[in-house]
């Protein structure tokens, strides 16, 4: 696979200067914007491998670019960085299709990190892959398996729903609105989310109240890490 190209969306040069220099430092090749508005023909013009995109732009919203990429291109990988850190505005663009959500001020080796994990998750998309592995967690969507070191573990029907939710988009940050209108639609209650998957941990964790597997993003949904 050749170097992956990031489309970088930021209004500010010195954040544009300090993720182009330390992302080309790594091996990306980088492109810039400082609008919504160019970075919309940019992905038009020539898509990147994924867009990190913040939300303060100077000519539109960036809750808008992201519904607008996602009309065009549904399944390029979107990363979002802001310094809204309200659980309101989050959820916002999570809900609009963006993959994950890094606040300002960040590590870089944490976005970096993100980075990868977003494009892992289209690459996997793009394919089949039926079997999940995740440490000493294994996840088989086709025969509906879930061994932990080798060990089988059964769920409940729903359990195994919210699980096979969770694999299909491994390393995505998932909205409790995301998760509850595709399994219950528009009855789903938060609690009631809360409950399955203190339940599901308690089967795949070594230890529930430290999770590695099922990730908490607090009052905004869960993410399936890979270890």
């Amino acid at each position: 696979m050749s170097d992956p190209a990031v489309l970088i969306v930021d209004d500010e040069p010195a954040i544009r200067r300090l993720l182009r220099t330390t992302l080309a430092s790594q091996d990306w090749r980088i492109a810039e914007a400082g609008t919504g508005e160019m970075a919309l023909r940019m992905v038009m013009d020539s898509p990147p491998d994924i867009v990190l995109l913040d939300l303060g732009l100077p000519d539109r919203d960036g809750v808008d670019v992201l519904r607008r990429i996602r009309e065009t291109n549904p399944t390029l990988p979107v990363v979002i960085l802001s310094v809204r850190d309200d659980e309101r505005g989050k959820v916002a663009a999570l809900d609009a299709g963006a993959d994950d959500y890094v606040t300002k001020p960040f590590s870089m080796a944490e976005l970096v990190a993100r980075l990868r994990n977003a494009l892992r998750h289209a690459l996997q998309q793009e394919g089949t892959i039926p079997l999940f592995v995740s440490g000493d967690l294994s996840v088989d969507l086709v025969r509906r398996q879930i061994f932990r070191d080798g060990t089988e573990i059964r769920l409940s029907p729903r359990e195994w729903d919210i699980l096979r939710m969770l694999v299909r988009y491994a390393g995505r940050v998932l909205t409790h609105q995301t998760i509850m209108g595709q399994l219950w639609g528009a009855t789903g209650d938060v609690q009631q989310l809360r409950v399955y998957i203190r339940q599901i941990r308690q089967k795949i964790e070594i230890d529930p109240e430290r999770p590695r597997h099922i990730l908490t993003e607090t009052g905004v949904g869960y993410r399936l890490v890979q270890i």
